[in-house]
């Protein structure tokens, strides 16, 4: 058996770290109540003039919401015929980014279906018929439809987060530039969604965390077995630089 080289990179006590000041921040945002005002700057007594706009419907909704689902089916058959940096990847890793990104959008999927909180477009001071609940508070119910946080559109992007830790074993810069196209794409999702009245800045803060957190988890479960690789998948890495 031989160990793969180091790369230079983070160090998963430094990640926590991060980690952890996100979580606070988070927090903190949502002690502000900034999640209302941010509504309102979108929403009237009258509802939300953008919720049915064609552009945020068909191409920033559904459009990204197929687009996304495309790249997680080719991340998958990227595990037996790998493109691009997917063939510095070993196979064990090309199934752990796929895995990651699905599991990812499951977790923000189980987390949705649990919770009682109700989209912006449902509150009365929307023209609905619910009432401001925290997110936090599990056991209440605020009079809508629930099952809103936290943003499930915004993980088509988000989900991928997790893939930053897969790539940056071959390329710490492919690594960031993916960390930052998954980012800034789930930023402009949950941002379209604001604008419909489909979501709260907060719940599209929590999904970048949640994805983000289940993809270190992820790698920390596999990444004793991912610097073991047989010798014969460590030449195919290398030959491939």
């Amino acid at each position: 058996m031989t160990r793969v080289p180091n790369l230079p990179n983070p160090s998963n006590l430094r990640l926590g770290g991060l980690t952890l000041l996100a979580l606070a921040l988070l927090l903190a945002w949502d002690a502000t109540g900034g999640d209302l005002a941010l509504a309102r700057l979108a929403g009237t007594p009258m509802g939300f003039p953008w919720r049915d706009n064609a552009f945020l419907v068909h191409v920033m909704h559904e459009g990204a919401k197929n687009l996304s689902w495309l790249f997680v089916m080719a991340l998958f058959a990227g595990i037996r015929w790998p493109l691009g940096i997917l063939r510095r990847l070993p196979a064990c890793a090309r199934a752990q980014l796929a895995f990651t990104v699905l599991l990812s959008v499951v977790a923000i999927s189980l987390i949705k279906h649990a919770s009682h909180t109700s989209c912006p477009w449902d509150l009365k001071e929307f023209g609905g018929v619910a009432s401001h609940v925290s997110h936090w508070a599990w056991k209440v119910y605020d009079g809508g439809s629930g099952g809103c946080f936290p943003a499930g559109h915004a993980s088509a992007a988000f989900a991928y987060a997790g893939g930053y830790f897969v790539l940056r074993r071959v390329s710490p810069r492919a690594a960031i530039l993916w960390l930052c196209a998954s980012l800034a794409a789930g930023l402009m999702l949950g941002l379209s969604q604001q604008l419909r009245g489909a979501h709260y800045m907060s719940h599209t803060l929590w999904t970048a965390w949640i994805c983000w957190v289940v993809g270190f988890a992820i790698d920390l479960a596999v990444a004793p077995r991912a610097s073991r690789l047989p010798a014969a998948e460590t030449a195919a890495l290398h030959a491939g630089h």
